[in-house]
This record gives C-alpha cells, sequence and structure tokens, in this order.
C-alpha cells in the first residue's frame, strides 16, 4: 500500500510553498512602488519578509484546516477538504492582509497592479494564495496505485 505520512507531506508543503512564494514574490515586486522607490536592500528585505510571511499564513492555513477538518488518517483521509479550507483560510487572511496594509500605506501598488473590484485587492497576491497552495496539494496528493 502506498499511503502517505502526515510529517513527509507537511515537510514538503512548506518547502514547497517557501520556494514558489520566493519566485512568486520576486515575479510581483514591478506591482508594487517599491520596486520603483526601494533601495535594493529594501527591496531584499521585503523579498524575505514578505517570503516568511507566506510560510507563516500557509502553516496556520493547513494547521487550522487540519484541526477544523482534518482526521488522524490524514493525509490518506479527508485529503482534499483539509486541502480546500488550508487554500480558503489562506486566501481570507491574505485578502484582509492586504486591505490593512494597503490602506495603512505600509505598502503600495503601482499603476501596473490589476486591482479586484469590490475587494480592493491585488489581483496576483490573491492569485498567488489559489495557485501556490493548490499546486502544492494537487502535487502533494496520495498516489493512485
Amino acid at each position: 500500500m502506498n499511503e502517505l505520512r502526515w510529517h513527509s507531506v507537511i515537510r514538503s508543503y512548506v518547502l514547497t510553498i517557501a520556494g514558489l512564494n520566493l519566485l512568486w514574490e520576486v515575479a510581483q515586486l514591478p506591482l508594487y512602488t517599491l520596486w520603483l522607490t526601494g533601495s535594493t536592500q529594501e527591496i531584499f528585505v521585503a523579498v524575505l519578509h514578505c517570503t516568511a510571511g507566506d510560510v507563516v499564513i500557509a502553516i496556520s492555513a493547513i494547521t487550522l484546516a487540519l484541526a477544523l477538518r482534518g482526521t488522524a488518517g490524514w493525509p490518506n483521509q479527508r485529503y482534499v477538504p483539509v486541502s480546500v479550507f488550508a487554500v480558503v483560510f489562506g486566501l481570507i487572511y491574505t485578502i484582509y492582509s492586504e486591505r490593512i496594509n494597503i490602506s495603512s500605506g505600509e505598502w503600495s501598488y503601482s499603476n501596473l497592479m490589476p486591482i479586484i473590484p469590490g475587494l480592493d485587492v491585488g489581483l496576483t497576491p490573491v492569485l498567488q494564495w489559489i495557485v501556490i497552495p493548490g499546486f502544492c496539494f494537487w502535487k502533494l496528493q496520495k498516489p493512485t496505485n
């Protein structure tokens, strides 16, 4: 039987989340004003800070999802409900965080950032929390042998 072990899945999830979010943060830099106004050091620190925050969000989201939807048999049981809840929790927090940080002036979008009407947040941070965790959970799912 080809069973997944929870610690292997979580370890792979966190490492993959960290690497992909680092790449995403660098790729979306031109969509923030820091790209034009920040020094190289400020940009470097912001990328590291945001990537670390992404990892904390991902760990918190999967922990909350496991607490609410997981079982002792996870990830071999209830993998999809835990995955969906983790993506939703990460997405909700990201929307909240973007709104707070934009309204406080902590960071600002450049004219290149597409804004989601009604939410008044950037499209790429929202996509980040759908695409990256979604990909990770899909990639790490239980083998079908």
